[in-house]
């Protein structure tokens, strides 16, 4: 499959601050930048920066972010689902997974989450692709947030559907493990039906739950 990446970057400005949203973004203008020092909810700063970059050049990986100047202040992040989990089982060319998003913590109230995710749809890059984001509590800012469990993940789900993902069952026995995860997917509309098809016997492995 040809993973066609058009970088493209526009301004968006809050509180006198410029901040450029861009992607995706190519290995060699991440290592040119700094990540913000409140980046570490997947692991320290600079580990996620190469994170980033290794991201960055698979062939389907997309990097999105946020930057002041030359700190990355936020950053979404698109690949296929990890080998060792059920969504990689069906070897689907056209299924990405929306792995992270985060953004620093000064910057939370300026939109920049919603920026970052529809950024990524622009130019019906992702119409060819079904996208995935498992969301699971464990990994929500609960503490720094001050939220509920669940009015974290209504806040989540309100940020997925501004690019139109949208709730969808399974059966994954980590998704069921707690009633406030949840997958949701947005189906591009260049997806075949045989893919459709084949996504759903990866959502459900037992049958009598279609």
């Amino acid at each position: 499959m040809n993973h066609t990446k058009h970088h493209h970057a526009h301004l968006l400005v809050k509180n006198s601050r410029e901040i450029v949203i861009e992607g995706p973004v190519p290995a060699a203008l991440l290592q040119d930048l700094v990540m913000h020092p409140d980046l570490d909810a997947f692991r320290r700063p600079h580990e996620q920066q190469e994170a980033l970059i290794q991201i960055s050049e698979l062939p389907e990986g997309r990097i999105v972010i946020a930057r002041e100047q030359d700190t990355i202040i936020g950053y979404v992040t698109f690949h296929y689902p990890d080998e060792m989990e059920r969504w990689s089982e069906g070897n689907m060319k056209d299924l990405i997974e929306l792995g992270a998003i985060e953004v620093a913590d000064d910057y939370r109230s300026y939109g920049i989450g919603r920026a970052l995710i529809q950024h990524a749809f622009v130019h019906e890059q992702m119409e060819e692709y079904i996208v995935f984001t498992t969301e699971y509590y464990w990994h929500w800012d609960l503490k720094g947030s001050g939220l509920t469990v669940w009015d974290y993940r209504k806040m989540m789900e309100r940020l997925m559907k501004t690019v139109d993902m949208v709730w969808y069952a399974t059966d994954d026995p980590e998704i069921c493990a707690h009633p406030a995860n949840c997958l949701m997917v947005r189906i591009g509309s260049k997806v075949p039906l045989a893919s459709k098809e084949q996504f759903d016997h990866v959502r459900f492995k037992q049958r009598y739950m279609y």
